[in-house]
C-alpha cells in the first residue's frame, strides 16, 4: 500500500515521457521529503499505444523505482484508460491524482492537492483560472459545453477536466459505479463527497500533438449529455407538442380563409412545414438513437478492458 498513486493515461506520448518521468518523480520527492507522504507512485497506463511509449515506460520502471506501468491490449480511449489507472490505485493506494501524460495540467498543483486532502476533502479538483491559451473556437465551444452539461442537469465542475485528487474511499465508491460509457467528470460530482478546488494555470504542451480532435471532443460531450440527462427526451416531447399547436393554428387559420373566399395559393408553405417537420423528426430519431445506443453497450455487459502485461509491479504483490 502507498499513500499516492499518480495515475498517467498515455497514447502515443514518446515523445513528452521522459519529461514526464522526471517532473512527476522529482514531485514524489518532494512530497516524500516534506512529510505529506510516506510513498508514492506513478502508473502510467498505455492506451495501446502504437510507438515507443509502452517500451519507454519499461525502462523507467526498471531505472526508477517510483515508476510502474499496465498496458492495455486495445486502444479503449481516454476514460477507460484512466479508469483502468484508477481502478488499480483503490486497491493499492490510500489517494490517487490523474493527470494526463503532456503535463499542461499544472503538476505543482499535485501539492495543494495533498493538503487538501490532509484538511479532509475525499475529492481535490484541479480547476483552470482561465482559458486564454486556447483558441477562441476552443474557448467558447467549452464554455458552451460546461453551460449547456448544468442546463440539462448534470452536475459538472466549471473549468475542470481530469485533473483530481480523489482518496481511497472516493475511488472505490467510483468503482462501484457499473455502467460502460464512462464520463468520469460526472460521475465524480455525483459521489458526494467533501471536496475542494485548486487553481492553477494551463501550460503549452511540451511536444507532439494533442489526442482530442474535434471528433472525439464532440463524441466526448455527446457521451457527457446523453450519460447524465434525459432532458433531452423530454424536450423532444415538448417540440412535439409544440408542431402539434403549430398545427392545430395551421388548420384554423385554412379553414377561416377558406370560409372567406381567400384561397392560399403555391405550395411553398406546404414544402417548408414538410422539411421542418422532416428535420425535426430525423433530429430527435438521432437523439432517442444516442441513449439506445448507450443501452446496447451496457447491456451486452463487456469488459471495460485487459490488461495485456505490467511493469514495476513486484513490490505490489505477496
Amino acid at each position: 500500500m502507498v499513500d499516492l498513486v499518480i495515475v498517467v493515461p498515455c497514447y502515443n506520448e514518446e515523445e513528452v515521457l521522459p519529461e514526464t518521468t522526471r517532473c512527476l518523480s522529482g514531485l514524489l520527492n518532494e512530497l516524500e521529503s516534506s512529510g505529506k507522504i510516506g510513498s508514492g507512485r506513478i502508473l502510467y497506463v498505455d492506451d495501446g499505444s502504437r510507438d515507443r511509449t509502452w517500451e519507454l515506460i519499461c525502462g523507467f520502471s526498471a531505472a526508477e523505482p517510483l515508476v510502474c506501468g499496465l498496458k492495455l491490449s486495445h486502444n479503449s480511449g481516454h476514460q477507460q484508460a484512466l479508469w483502468a489507472g484508477l481502478e488499480w490505485a483503490a486497491a493499492h493506494a490510500a489517494a490517487a491524482v490523474s493527470i494526463d501524460a503532456d503535463l499542461q495540467d499544472d503538476a505543482r498543483s499535485v501539492v495543494g492537492m495533498v493538503d487538501a486532502w490532509h484538511g479532509g476533502a475525499d475529492v481535490v479538483y484541479g480547476v483552470r483560472r482561465e482559458r486564454k491559451s486556447d483558441t477562441f473556437f476552443k474557448r467558447h465551444t467549452a464554455q458552451a459545453f460546461y453551460r449547456l452539461m448544468n442546463a440539462l442537469g448534470g452536475e459538472v465542475v466549471y473549468n475542470h477536466a481530469d485533473f483530481r485528487l480523489m482518496s481511497r474511499r472516493a475511488l472505490q465508491a467510483l468503482a462501484a459505479y457499473p455502467e460502460r460509457n464512462l464520463f468520469l467528470r460526472g460521475m465524480v460530482c455525483a459521489l458526494g463527497f467533501p471536496t475542494a478546488k485548486v487553481y492553477y494555470d494551463r501550460k503549452e504542451r511540451m511536444a507532439g500533438e494533442s489526442k482530442y480532435p474535434l471528433s472525439k471532443m464532440v463524441s466526448f460531450a455527446l457521451d457527457g449529455i446523453t450519460s447524465f440527462s434525459v432532458r433531452p427526451l423530454r424536450y423532444i416531447a415538448m417540440l412535439g407538442l409544440l408542431f402539434i399547436l403549430i398545427s392545430v393554428a395551421a388548420i384554423v387559420y385554412g379553414v377561416s380563409m377558406h370560409c372567406r373566399g381567400n384561397t392560399i395559393p403555391g405550395w411553398t408553405s406546404l414544402l417548408v412545414s414538410v422539411w421542418f417537420i422532416g428535420g425535426s423528426i430525423l433530429l430527435a430519431l438521432g437523439i432517442i438513437g444516442e441513449y439506445v445506443g448507450k443501452i446496447y453497450k451496457e447491456v451486452k455487459r463487456r469488459p471495460r478492458y485487459f490488461v495485456e502485461a505490467e511493469a514495476g509491479m513486484s513490490s505490489f504483490r505477496g
